[in-house]
C-alpha cells in the first residue's frame, strides 16, 4: 500500500504522491536557498529524505510548484515537513488544498499524534486541527540547526 499513488486534479492543478514526478532540483533549491529550516541542505540529504517519506507534489499543468512530505510509521505518529508553495502561486488557496489532501490520505488516518514545526504558518495549520503542544514540557529534542553549514563541501 505504501507505493500506491494518490492524485487529485482540480482545474489546472494536481496533487500527487508519485515520487517519479518530483523535481528534485526545484525541491533542493527551495529548501537550501529559500527555506528558513533547511538552509544549505545538501542535495543528497534531500534525496534521502524523499526516499524515506510519503511525499506530496503540487503541480500547475506539468510544472511542480509545491511540495510537502510526511515522516510516519503509518500507525501511531506522523511529522509534516518541508511544506512549501512557490512564491508566484501563493495566495490562491493551494496550501489549503495541499493540507486537505495530506490529511485525507488513507495511510495517515487514525494516527495518535501528527506533529509539525513552523515559525510563521500557525494560522494555516490551525485550520486543520493543529495546536501548540498541550504539554511542551514533555517533549525533548536534539537539535543541530547549523549541521548543513558545517558539512564538508560536496
Amino acid at each position: 500500500m505504501r507505493d500506491e499513488i494518490y492524485e487529485e486534479i482540480r482545474d489546472e492543478y494536481k496533487i500527487s504522491t508519485d515520487k517519479g514526478l518530483l523535481n528534485i532540483a526545484l525541491i533542493h533549491a527551495y529548501l537550501s536557498k529559500e527555506s528558513y529550516w533547511a538552509k544549505n541542505i545538501p542535495v543528497a540529504f534531500v534525496k534521502k529524505s524523499i526516499e524515506n517519506s510519503l511525499c506530496f507534489g503540487l503541480y500547475f499543468q506539468q510544472e511542480q510548484i509545491g511540495f510537502a512530505r510526511v515522516i510516519s510509521d503509518y500507525s501511531t505518529f506522523a511529522y509534516l515537513a518541508d511544506v512549501f508553495v512557490a512564491e508566484g502561486f501563493r495566495g490562491r488557496g493551494l496550501s489549503k488544498c495541499l493540507m486537505k489532501f495530506i490529511l485525507q490520505h488513507p495511510q495517515l488516518q487514525q494516527l495518535r499524534r501528527f506533529c509539525l514545526g513552523t515559525r510563521d504558518a500557525h494560522k494555516l495549520y490551525e485550520q486543520y486541527g493543529f495546536t501548540v503542544l498541550s504539554h511542551p514540557e514533555n517533549m525533548m529534542e536534539i537539535k543541530h540547526m547549523d549541521l548543513y553549514s558545517t558539512l564538508p563541501a560536496q
